[in-house]
This record gives C-alpha cells, sequence and structure tokens, in this order.
C-alpha cells in the first residue's frame, strides 16, 4: 500500500527565539559585571545589589518562558517590560546625578532590549513600538527630560531595532503560512494522481466494459451500459480536477505571497466570488463535454449562481426538445471585462419563429429562465438556431455591473 506524504512544517522564527533565550542570559551577566566594576561609584550599591539579585533570578527563572511564541505569553511579556522599567526608574535611586547626567549605563543596561524584543517576536512591529515607547519614556524620566545624546542614540536605536526586527518576524510568518500551503497543496496533489492511478486502473476500465457490453447486447442491457458511461465521465472528471474543486491564484502583498481560494459556498451566501468552473462542472456526462480555462473564472455568488442556472435552463431545453441521443457542449470563456459562456447542441435545431410563438403562449423557459436572468445581471442572452444544425445559446455577463 502506497504511503500517504506528510507535509512538514518548520518554523522559520524558532531560531530567533533561541537567540533571545541566550541573548538575556548574556546581558543579566552583563549588567551584574557592569555594577560590580563600579559599584563603589554608587550613592546606593545595596539598592542597586537588591534589584539586580532580582533581575538575575528573574532572569534564569524565566528562562524557559522565552523559548517559543506559545510559552511567551502576554502577561509574561508585560511581567517582563516591568521589570525592565523598574530598574530604569530606580536607576537615580541608586546610583548619583552625574553619572546618569554623564550618560551612564541603567541597571538593567542593555537587558532592557531583551524585554522589547520579545514583544517583536510575539506580536510584530507593532508590538514592539508599544513596549520601545514606554521604554523611551522611562530613560526621558529619569534625565529630568534633558537627555544626554548617547541617551537618544540608544534609545532610538532599541525603537528601530525591534520595529524591524518585528516586521522581518511577520514577513516570515507569512511567507512560512505561504511554503506550508504549497507543500500541502504538492502532497495532495500527488495523492489525487495516485488514486487517479488506482482508480484508472480499476474502475474506470469495469465502466467501459460495461458500457461496451451494454451497446453490443441491447435492449435494457444498453440503457445499463449508457448509465456506466455516464459514471465513468463524472467519475473521470472528479479524478482529474474535481467536480466542485476549490481554485487557487497566488498573488504578491506587503506581507508576502498570500494564496487566494475561490470555494463553493453554502447556497445562502451572498457574499465573496465563486469559481464559475466549480459551479457548471458538475453537468459534464457522456453527453454534455464541458471546457473551461485553466484559471479560475471568479464571480461575485449571486452573479455566479444565476448564470449557472441559466446554463442548466440550456441544457433542460437540450435534454426537452433535441431528444435523448443530441449531445451538447459548454464553453467558458473569460475576457477579463466579461465572461462568456456557450452551450451548444447538434439537436434538431428551433424552427423560424417558434421562440416568439411558445413565449405567446405563455411558456417563458427561454424568455424568463435564460434572458430575464442574463438581463438582471446586466448581460445578454443570444440564441442562434438553424434547422437541422443544432442550437447555439451564447451568455454574456459583464464583470463590472455584476452584483
Amino acid at each position: 500500500m502506497a504511503k500517504r506524504e506528510r507535509v512538514v512544517r518548520m518554523s522559520v522564527e524558532q531560531p530567533l527565539w533561541r537567540a533571545l533565550t541566550a541573548y538575556r542570559l548574556l546581558t543579566m551577566v552583563y549588567a551584574v559585571l557592569l555594577f560590580a566594576a563600579a559599584y563603589r561609584k554608587f550613592d546606593h550599591p545595596g539598592t542597586a545589589a537588591g534589584y539586580l539579585a532580582c533581575l538575575a533570578v528573574w532572569t534564569l527563572a524565566t528562562h524557559r518562558r522565552v523559548a517559543n511564541a506559545a510559552s511567551c505569553t502576554r502577561g509574561f511579556l508585560v511581567a517582563d517590560l516591568a521589570v525592565a522599567l523598574a530598574g530604569i526608574l530606580l536607576t537615580p535611586v541608586a546610583d548619583t546625578h552625574a553619572r546618569i547626567a554623564e550618560g551612564g549605563p541603567t541597571l538593567p543596561s542593555i537587558w532592557t532590549a531583551g524585554s522589547v524584543l520579545a514583544f517583536a517576536l510575539k506580536g510584530g512591529w507593532r508590538w514592539a513600538g508599544f513596549a520601545s515607547t514606554f521604554v523611551a519614556a522611562a530613560n526621558l524620566v529619569i534625565h529630568g527630560g534633558d537627555p544626554t545624546r548617547d541617551t537618544l542614540h540608544n534609545v532610538l536605536l532599541v525603537w528601530v531595532a525591534s520595529i524591524a526586527i518585528g516586521y522581518v518576524v511577520e514577513v516570515a510568518r507569512a511567507s512560512e503560512a505561504t511554503l506550508a500551503r504549497a507543500l500541502e497543496i504538492e502532497a495532495a496533489t500527488r495523492e489525487r494522481e495516485r488514486l487517479a492511478r488506482d482508480i484508472h486502473d480499476g474502475v474506470l476500465q469495469v465502466l467501459a466494459m460495461v458500457q461496451r457490453r451494454g451497446t453490443e447486447l441491447g435492449g435494457e442491457a444498453a440503457e445499463l451500459g449508457r448509465m456506466a458511461g455516464e459514471q465513468e465521465v463524472a467519475l473521470r472528471t472528479l479524478v482529474s480536477s474535481g467536480l466542485v474543486r476549490p481554485s487557487r491564484v497566488s498573488r504578491d502583498e506587503s506581507l508576502g505571497a498570500l494564496v487566494d481560494t475561490y470555494e463553493v459556498d453554502e447556497p445562502g451566501a451572498d457574499e465573496g466570488e465563486l469559481d464559475l468552473r466549480s459551479l457548471l462542472a458538475p453537468h459534464a456526462g457522456s453527453r454534455v463535454s464541458f471546457a473551461e480555462p485553466g484559471t479560475p473564472v471568479p464571480l461575485p455568488a449571486p452573479a455566479a449562481r444565476e448564470l449557472a442556472a441559466a446554463v442548466g435552463a440550456a441544457l433542460d431545453n437540450v435534454r426537452r426538445h433535441a431528444g435523448d441521443g443530441a449531445s451538447a457542449w459548454i464553453l467558458v470563456e473569460d475576457w477579463g471585462d466579461e465572461v462568456i459562456v456557450t452551450v451548444r447542441d447538434d439537436g434538431p435545431g428551433i424552427p423560424a419563429g417558434r421562440l416568439d410563438q411558445a413565449e405567446g403562449e405563455g411558456r417563458m423557459g427561454v424568455a424568463l429562465s435564460i434572458r430575464g436572468r442574463l438581463r438582471d445581471l446586466g448581460g445578454s442572452a443570444e440564441l442562434v438556431s438553424v434547422p437541422g444544425q443544432g442550437t447555439e445559446v451564447e451568455l454574456k455577463v459583464p464583470r463590472g455591473r455584476t452584483q
């Protein structure tokens, strides 16, 4: 039995979380060493030592909280930023005014940037801007509103770097989602190809044999063969492309490449767009051929359903008036500003004046079911019929006027 392919999703941001974990540890050690090298210059070294001890315990105790996005919760981010802001605001209490005025380091020093970067990795550039603004405000407070040039440079560096990293993380997440979706589509395509081979080797061959033998035997067997032929065509269409498959179109956005999916919505949904091909494909059968573009044909959902209903009405007329032996062809064309669907049959055709006579007799099938639907959409329906040469119905729907 063939194995199903498994899509493996790799996280592009996981290395950034590991780097943040190492950064917090290293900068905690750096802040302690800065204090140890200049503790004699502090007015209240005990205050500084007490805070740095708490900072060390907090960093070690929360080491695993910054291992990934799931464990780094919003509550932890707020608490971590509060620890950094407390250290900045305690700096005037522990250190001398002269050292602060000269641009000396705050108690947490560059450890504060780790808190801001955690916001960037978790929530993107907006969260990073939010956290870095609080850090900037705290630095301005301890300098009495007159920060040194070095302090301004450091604040600006943290603000710009955190926002840039947050934006990169958002782009990376969008790219990762696109890659995962592409791998899923590839795996699904391979699985469909495998199923198609299996079905082709078994079920389709049996249906073809039943159709052939039923035609040879005649009678009720011929009807059974005809039904088997219809099921063969339907099953072959389903295997090759899917009767109501979603259609995907790639597009580029600022956050990375995205994949649009046109799904067949529920009958009551009137918003969004539908792929017209998916609504018309179920009409294909042994006597109905369906030709479609290779790309999606999106239309507003109400317009797509009305156009599909008009096509169904045209096919009903073929079955009712052209006879059981008649064949029909459906052709879908997308010209950008309009969509054209042509339904043609090889029946006996319609005698001249017959449509006007039927409308006068109160039989409004073509007038209402086909032309009326297209008129409501701002489109048109043209019927051309030559006795003995079949009938062709051309349905046009302009894109800009469909609602």
